[in-house]
């Protein structure tokens, strides 16, 4: 029967019985919605995702590449959610790299126990968005503000930046094997701080961690490695 036929079909049984207009009308509404259900499933954005076999991990999808992250690790309420974000920001233990158990609740009478030392790794994951890479950055802008005096401990390289250059009060580490590119500040009223970036696809991996660490730069390196690795892994 064509839709023509049941038109008229219904419009005469309209004419018989007066509460029969509404079933024409219902009729249209639940076309109408199927409709548009249709469509909306079609224009749905989507996005490719590996199922990640432990429930404590999260897959996020940072610049359009997948990452799975340990939902503990991750530093703001926000970002705890799978899918695509812009940016995920978070942190590790240090050396073990397992993900940070829940703050405590501090009291007045505990309050002191909150100074502790540094034994976090923090990283950052967000899009790049076709920015300079962090190799590139090495080879063509470190260069131009370096100290022309060089110190090498252990294997690991140590240039300054010169003062007034945007990257005054720094030191620039490197190391070849394992590779390590670090910039660092000096110790002063705080302790000095050190940035170490990785690209993985569309995203940017930004490590950060106390200077003092790189009195073991070997183990600190690989310790990065492992963690952009596991990461990364679509397995988890």
């Amino acid at each position: 029967m064509t839709l023509l036929s049941t038109a008229q079909h219904l419009a005469r049984d309209t004419r018989r019985n007066p509460r029969a207009h509404l079933v024409p009308i219902s009729v249209a509404g639940v076309m109408t919605a199927g409709a548009i259900a249709f469509v909306a499933y079609l224009l749905w954005p989507t996005y490719a995702t590996v199922p990640s076999s432990d429930p404590s991990r999260l897959p996020v999808s940072v610049g359009g590449t997948l990452f799975n992250v340990p939902t503990s690790a991750v530093r703001m309420k926000i970002q705890r959610h799978s899918g695509p974000q812009e940016r995920v920001d978070l942190s590790f233990l240090y050396p073990s790299l397992e993900a940070p158990a829940a703050p405590k609740h501090y009291s007045a009478d505990t309050i002191d126990e909150r100074v502790q030392p540094i034994d976090r790794i923090f990283v950052s994951i967000a899009a790049h968005r076709d920015s300079l890479a962090p190799d590139m950055r090495m080879r063509t802008i470190y260069p131009r503000y370096l100290e022309q005096a060089s110190k090498v401990d252990d294997g690991l390289t140590t240039r300054a930046f010169r003062d007034g250059s945007p990257y005054g009060g720094e030191d620039l580490f490197t190391a070849i094997e394992p590779a390590l590119i670090a910039r660092c500040t000096r110790d002063a009223i705080t302790p000095g701080m050190c940035l170490s970036e990785r690209r993985i696809e569309g995203a940017d991996l930004t490590f950060r961690f106390p200077r003092s660490w790189l009195v073991q730069w070997r183990d600190l390196a690989t310790a990065m490695d492992r963690l952009a690795a596991q990461m990364h892994s679509a397995k988890g």
